[in-house]
């Protein structure tokens, strides 16, 4: 193969040059082939144009044509990926030219003459039969175990073909060839396997539950997401999201219920469905295919601003079927200091620019300068609008990858039955719940901040329902200061605590709320009205409420009770994280040092990436000892981390324990206080 950068808008003068550079770089991989005894009868060659847009990095292959047709081929294949496409212009990234050819038949194990590629005397017919197996062993195939021969590649010849149930084995691999394949050496060297037998028929699967099929749901369901987070990870440009991997992605029904979700943030995931539902109540009758919209406004879906959740309808002839959202923490998203969490904000506005119902993507066309001049118009704007739209476009494409995942799920098992099993998913979190509840205690907790603000919330347990009412009538008003949490942040933690009670391997979705009924009192700090700020809210208050939820409920002690949110930055960086410190420990188990804890779920860069992207050297990062509580159980030990700045930057810090001590349970010590 060989490259060659171009780098020029794609037009007709550029079409020629690309043309003529096919070409040349044809020649050159020509020669490179002859060079090695390839005749030019065997050899052919293949030339990719890789195309990007004017200013972004996803460059996307596709052959040489027209420049009409490569530039239509490459919207469709964006759109196919990423989920939009974009007024600008086209760049030719780079061509590329591939030849290959064979100088002749070749046989890796040694039963042709590499030079004349001439066949043995045995052993040449397209469909041989192989050389006897080393071994006969047992192979679990088809749902049972059976004998089956074991052989050596190195034994079998050019067209030797394997029947299965067998095992294949070499130095460095094992092939199982299942009943109904087999498995022939090819004169590649290449051992090929195809259907030898007709796939069975199945029978259809039905839309009443199966316990068998509610675990293949719930992991499909769950793989879907996950399978959004890496799209996430991989396509994602700033720090905070593709290194921190402070993202979730999750899986809604038509009314805008969790379905299913990835391992990712507990404090986005139990939260975003409110975001979901806010997109569905200020767009009824007008959502459409090919549109995305955006929410991070706190008092319309949102929890704080720099969380920015993008939001996906999916219709399937007309109608909607699913929503899938990718939340994101946009570490500048505008505010009085850089890094959008700052310590001391009083109003939503001076904590930065606010999506509500912001629609991102029209008809398939992303509004790209539409969503600049809105990062631009706040009192206080995005420092980096750049790299708030590329992390747009890369949940934009985590979407499209949840899309493409639910409708090849749609397509294998009927429309019918996937929405039976998202009701039965719900189904079985609740019960798992209802069994939970059903062995708790009435219970009750005063959960005192640092500020002097108080959480109060009272368990009172049904057992004859088998449910529970949670009552955090007591708790301080709303505050001055930006410790106030959206009441969908409190129902984040209501169900990440409920959901950590069940022992099951079952997806965090809506079901788990059913049995609960959760009682916030208006005007608290945990139901703000606008404009009060929110940004300690979605990440102190969140790890407060679940302490008191511990708290009430009884047996855990608290933990660390804080993310110890650390962010820094100026004029052309930011940078945020959530500073890693200890879990709580339980009757039987230690608390765990060194670890991010409940409602943060996210990981510290690497000192590598953190020195090459900021201005920043990493002097230390140790366990703070002797800072778990003591006890029979000790609580997890925090962490001490040393940071030297190499230009000036603006530092906050949201934290919390460092009055109050985070609590002990069943006798053993507090935390120590904070530093």
């Amino acid at each position: 193969m060989r490259e060659q950068s171009v780098e020029e808008q794609l037009d007709t003068a550029c079409r020629e040059r690309v043309e003529r550079l096919c070409a040349e770089l044809a020649d050159r991989t020509r020669e490179a082939l002859r060079a090695d005894g390839v005749p030019d009868s065997a050899i052919t060659t293949r030339a990719r144009i890789l195309l990007r847009y004017a200013g972004t990095d996803a460059a996307l292959p596709v052959d040489l044509d027209t420049e009409a047709a490569m530039a239509e081929v490459f919207a469709a294949a964006h759109r196919a990926r990423f989920g939009f496409t974009m007024d600008k212009p086209v760049v030719v990234e780079t061509v590329s030219v591939e030849a290959t050819g064979a100088t002749g038949v070749t046989d890796t194990t040694g039963t042709l003459d590499a030079t004349d590629g001439s066949a043995p005397a045995t052993g040449s017919g397209p469909h041989d039969a192989p050389p006897p197996p080393v071994d006969t062993v047992d192979l679990y195939a088809d749902g049972r175990w059976q004998r089956a021969p074991l052989h050596r590649r190195a034994d079998l010849h050019v067209g030797a073909t394997v029947t299965g149930p067998a095992i294949v084995a070499e130095d460095d691999a094992t092939t199982v060839v299942d009943p109904g394949w087999q498995a022939a050496a090819a004169p590649t060297g290449h051992l090929v396997l195809t259907r030898s037998s007709p796939r069975p028929e199945r029978t259809a699967v039905g839309t009443r539950v199966d316990p068998v099929l509610l675990e293949v749901f719930n992991s499909l369901f769950m793989s879907i997401a996950e399978q959004m987070g890496v799209r996430l990870e991989n396509t994602a440009h700033s720090v905070n999201i593709k290194e921190r991997l402070d993202f979730s992605c999750a899986l809604f029904d038509a009314e805008g219920n969790l379905i299913a979700n990835a391992p990712h943030i507990p404090v986005h995931l139990g939260s975003m469905g409110e975001s979901i539902k806010e997109v569905l109540r200020r767009n009824e009758g007008t959502l459409r295919p090919g549109d995305v919209y955006a929410v991070n406004d706190p008092y319309h879906g949102g929890t704080h601003l720099p969380d920015v959740t993008v939001v996906t309808p999916v219709f399937d002839e007309g109608n909607l079927r699913f929503l899938v959202a990718s939340r994101g923490h946009h570490a500048e998203i505008g505010g009085i200091t850089p890094g959008s969490m700052p310590a001391f904000s009083r109003t939503i506005h001076e904590e930065g620019v606010l999506f509500d119902n912001w629609l991102l993507v029209r008809d398939g066309r992303l509004r790209e300068e539409e969503t600049r001049d809105l990062l631009a118009s706040a009192p206080y704007p995005s420092r980096s609008p750049d790299t708030n739209l590329a992390d747009l476009r890369a949940q934009i494409a985590a979407n499209e990858k949840g899309i493409a995942e639910l409708r090849r799920m749609t397509d294998q098992f009927g429309p019918d039955v996937v929405d039976a099993y998202m009701g039965h998913v719900q189904d079985n979190a609740e019960e798992s719940v209802r069994r939970i509840v059903a062995g708790l205690h009435d219970g009750h907790c005063r959960y005192e901040t640092d500020s002097g603000a108080v959480i109060q919330v009272r368990l009172t347990v049904d057992r004859d329902a088998r449910g529970a009412h949670l009552d955090f009538t007591g708790t301080s008003p709303q505050q001055p200061g930006n410790a106030n949490a959206p009441r969908s942040v409190v129902m984040a933690a209501v169900l990440y605590v409920f959901r950590t009670l069940v022992g099951a391997d079952i997806p965090l979705n809506s079901g788990c709320l059913k049995p609960l009924d959760v009682t916030i009192p208006p005007g608290s700090m945990l139901d703000p009205s606008y404009p009060a700020a929110t940004v300690a809210g979605n990440v102190e208050t969140s790890q407060a409420v679940t302490g008191a939820l511990y708290g009430a409920i009884g047996g855990q002690a608290e933990g660390s009770g804080t993310m110890n949110n650390l962010t820094f930055g100026n004029d052309h960086v930011q940078y945020y994280e959530t500073i890693a410190s200890g879990s709580g420990a339980g009757d039987g188990f230690d608390g765990a040092d060194a670890v991010q804890t409940h409602m943060t779920n996210s990981r510290l860069t690497d000192p590598e990436i953190l020195e090459w992207r900021l201005p920043v050297r990493l002097e230390s990062f140790a366990v703070r000892e002797d800072s778990g509580g003591a006890g029979r159980w000790h609580g997890g030990h925090g962490v001490e981390r040393r940071i030297r700045f190499l230009e000036p930057v603006t530092i906050a810090l949201l934290s919390g324990h460092r009055r109050v001590p985070a609590y002990g349970a069943g006798g053993g010590e507090p935390g120590a206080l904070g530093e």
